[in-house]
């Protein structure tokens, strides 16, 4: 309908035939579900830098493997993801006590009294040491005092053995208001007894790490209370999943593999159900590749085109900085990868051959024969190779579909998919004609040329590496009068270059050349 003219004049009127660009969405925003120190729990947050998740859910806390892998993440690579935090953690926890300094040498100490009222109401006690009269030299009497309450120890040492009073086992047992450590030193028993005087417990604060004995359904959560992993269904950028601390729970002993594996099957099923997002699972730890081996064929039997499982574990430095190394489960640090690898050459290169920055080490040095037995059933190896650093040398999904065997093709469709999916809703209510297919043709055609330039694509030209068919054919009276309009598209997609095989013989030489 044209507008209303009723009066001379000069009238304006715009007409929309220009091109609508299909933009590329985002392919590298991680989501972690585990315990932390602090912060919300069951609620994904947007995290854009390892500060940021240092300030809304503390650091690196024992027991746990959320901050670690988020830290990995980051390292490797990755510019943003969210963090949805477990019911547990660690804690703060206020406590009184004292350290009783050894009778040869103050400056070592010999025991630490610690109240067992928790928070200032230990605070006050006394703990006196007295040596005994005729006693041997390690002895000594421990005297503990509240207000009116006074509790009396005689003999103590500490030496072990039957016939003894040893000082833990007594006040221990006996104690109403202490309980008693015993500190490391070289000393001798009588270097070692606490120095005789009077000591007062003050407050002091101590953290204790508490992951909490969550069930699976805690940890799966809920999309319409927004917990857990299908919390983040409603973070539509978020491309991976990864939840590491079921590793630390089943380390704990608090959630059995069976637990594992129902966790695991919910993160593929969300991924699958959303079309739109790629499960990055971990394997249990302290496995050898026949364990792996086993534990991949039975217990974790998946076939899915949306996951992919990593193995061994990785070791990085110890983030409490005793010097050592530690394992950690290796999925923050492939999501990654991931980023990394999609902003460096694009979502249509393989996530493999590439260094694991972070790791000093792999929980499991395995040799070619070892991987040739898991290569096969989709088990990505992370190997250590003298000279070329610690590298992910693998880069299959779990699925048994030949055609969706690589985690590239996986991901290249996901993007492409949810590209044209967000792009084309203004063709929603347009009216169904000719004219509305050869614009969503043109549309589409021009977004899948970008995507064939930036070599996702196999082909020489475009005419080979993809089509756009929206026609009378696809769209017959009985689809239109459906209020439908379908559009196929088909893309070949590149492949990695998994086995290079080079064919060398031997060559006479001279002026033939071989046919």
């Amino acid at each position: 309908m044209s507008p209303e003219y009723l009066s001379p004049g000069v009238y304006v009127e715009e007409v929309d035939r220009g091109a609508k660009p299909i933009e590329g969405v985002g392919t590298a925003v991680a989501a972690f579900v585990g315990f932390a120190e602090k912060g919300p729990v069951g609620q994904p947050v947007f995290i854009p830098n390892w500060t940021e998740f240092v300030n809304n859910f503390g650091g690196f806390i024992k027991g746990s493997y959320l901050a670690n892998a988020v830290y990995g993440y980051f390292q490797n690579g990755g510019g943003r993801c969210y963090v949805s935090r477990l019911p547990g953690g660690e804690a703060e926890e206020q406590k009184a006590e004292v350290a009783l300094p050894s009778r040869a040498q103050p400056s070592i100490e010999s025991l630490a009294i610690s109240a067992l009222e928790a928070g200032a109401a230990g605070a006050g006690i006394t703990v006196e040491v007295v040596k005994p009269e005729g006693a041997a030299e390690d002895q000594f009497n421990l005297i503990v005092r509240k207000g009116a309450t006074e509790e009396v120890f005689e003999n103590l040492t500490l030496r072990k053995g039957r016939g003894v009073r040893n000082v833990l086992d007594v006040v221990n047992r006996e104690s109403k208001l202490v309980r008693v450590a015993e500190k490391e030193s070289t000393l001798s028993l009588a270097e070692r007894a606490p120095n005789p005087g009077k000591y007062t417990l003050t407050v002091v604060e101590v953290k204790t790490t508490a992951l909490a004995k969550v069930s699976t359904d805690v940890i799966v959560g809920s999309a319409a209370e927004r917990t857990g992993v299908l919390g983040f269904e409603v973070a539509e950028e978020v491309t991976m999943v990864c939840c590491p601390d079921i590793m630390a729970l089943y380390q704990a002993g608090n959630l059995p593999m069976e637990g594992v594996k129902a966790v695991q099957l919910a993160m593929i099923s969300h991924c699958e159900n959303l079309k739109d997002r790629f499960a990055i699972l971990d394997c249990p730890p302290n496995l050898n590749p026949q364990q792996m081996k086993d534990w991949r064929m039975k217990e974790a039997g998946y076939d899915t085109k949306y996951g992919a499982v990593y193995y061994p574990w990785i070791k990085v430095a110890n983030p409490f900085g005793n010097g050592a190394s530690i394992p950690v489960p290796p999925s923050g640090y492939m999501a990654g990868i991931y980023a990394r690898s999609d902003t460096e050459r694009g979502v249509h290169k393989a996530p493999a051959n590439e260094v694991v920055r972070g790791a000093i080490g792999v929980e499991m040095q395995m040799t070619k024969s070892e991987q040739d037995i898991l290569n096969p059933i989709g088990v990505n190896c992370i190997r250590a190779f003298p000279g070329r650093g610690i590298r992910v040398w693998g880069g299959r999904t779990l699925s048994s579909d030949a055609s969706w065997r690589y985690i590239n093709v996986r991901r290249l469709f996901n993007y492409v998919e949810e590209s044209i999916q967000l792009g084309t809703q203004w063709v929603v209510f347009e009216p169904n004609d000719r004219a509305l297919w050869a614009r969503i043709r043109r549309d589409i055609t021009a977004f899948l040329t970008m995507v064939w330039r930036s070599g996702a694509l196999f082909g020489a030209t475009p005419a080979e590496a993809f089509y756009v068919k929206c026609d009378d054919e696809t769209n017959p009276p009985a689809v239109r009068d459906l209020g439908q309009v379908v559009i196929e598209i088909g893309l070949a997609p590149v492949k990695p270059a998994e086995f290079v095989i080079f064919r060398i013989s031997q060559w006479a030489g001279g002026g033939a050349v071989a046919e």
